[in-house]
């Protein structure tokens, strides 16, 4: 198994460039958050990943990819709310 420490590694890289921290509990769920970087904010919270159901290099990569494709889809409502309002 993974260890947390290599595993917060992992995902924090598998995001750059964007901001995001990861962090687990006491009971091995994971804490998942995106920061924008200029204004400091949250874009996306994610708790309650299970560390133990992220076994392989596969498990992992799904996440990320599963990360990448939320924050794209909150960008282009954001996006199309900016044109629809402006």
């Amino acid at each position: 198994m993974i260890s947390a420490l290599e595993l917060r590694h992992i995902i924090e890289s598998g995001l750059l460039p964007r901001s995001c921290t990861c962090t687990v509990n006491p009971k091995g769920a994971l804490l998942i958050k995106m920061i924008e970087p200029s204004s400091g904010r949250v874009e996306l919270f994610v708790p309650g990943v299970l560390a133990s159901e992220l076994t392989s290099s596969r498990a992992i990569s799904n996440l990320i990819s599963e990360l990448r494709i939320e924050m794209a889809a909150r960008q282009n409502v954001l996006c199309m709310g900016a044109t629809v309002n402006g």
